[in-house]
């Protein structure tokens, strides 16, 4: 971690963090980015009242080649979920943001072989009732490389398969005057340099560079859905 970033977390933490007072329970203390704008295609404010129910939507934070979740669950999540890092360092989940506090937002990066969304192909996404099987439950991001499955609704928390831990989520703040959503930073287990080494060669061909993949997300980053973002779902 960069010295400033640091320096924002320890003073996040010092002022109680903000509207999320709850996260500074636990071992594993929040990590604070650029305060990003989800847009939608036309670059305008995603507002929270347009997210389908079930629905997979994917922007990038907090770099520009690491993809995310945005789901809206269409009921209230559980909020103060107690979970736990793979190196066993705690945290609590604070729940979802906006109406009924049922949007939230996860890397979409599996926990146990970094499996992620691409452009031509996605092995992992949420499934809601309609698109479960007997294989992967109602409610739950499933990953089909090794059958991993997380808990949406109570932080991402691993309910099957070999994932070590929770998927890291992403903080997100709702301005209820607007109906925008911004992204703030992460909570959990990050993965992003064993991700970034992994698949360097996959990432500079995706974003021209890997320095390029590595770039932090500034003040604006778009939402897309997942059948928009990429050629193929596997569903399992």
């Amino acid at each position: 971690m960069e010295r400033r970033d640091f320096i924002r977390v320890c003073t996040a933490s010092a002022l109680g963090l903000g509207t999320h007072p709850a996260l500074a329970i636990g071992d594993a203390q929040p990590r604070q980015y650029t305060r990003t704008l989800l847009t939608d295609g036309t670059g305008r404010p995603m507002r929270a009242s347009r997210l389908t129910v079930g629905e997979n939507y994917v922007f990038n934070y907090p770099y520009s080649g690491t993809p995310c979740f945005l789901l809206n669950l269409g009921k209230p999540t559980v909020q103060g979920v107690s979970l736990k890092t793979e190196k066993g360092a705690a945290y609590q989940w604070p729940g979802g943001v906006g109406p009924r506090r049922a949007i939230v937002g996860y890397s979409a990066i599996c926990s146990h072989k970094l499996t992620y969304p691409t452009r031509q192909i996605s092995f992992i996404s949420y499934r809601d009732q309609s698109t479960a099987s007997r294989i992967s439950k109602p409610h739950m991001i499933h990953c089909c490389s090794e059958h991993s499955e997380y808990d949406p609704a109570a932080g991402a928390r691993v309910m099957g398969g070999p994932a070590p831990q929770p998927l890291c989520a992403i903080l997100l703040e709702h301005d209820p005057a607007t109906d925008s959503l911004f992204a703030t930073g992460t909570l959990g287990g990050e993965l992003f340099n064993t991700f970034f080494s992994k698949y360097d060669l996959r990432l500079t061909l995706e974003h021209g560079s890997s320095t390029q993949a590595q770039q932090r997300v500034a003040e604006k980053t778009k939402v897309i859905a997942l059948s928009e973002y990429c050629k193929q779902q596997v569903r399992c």
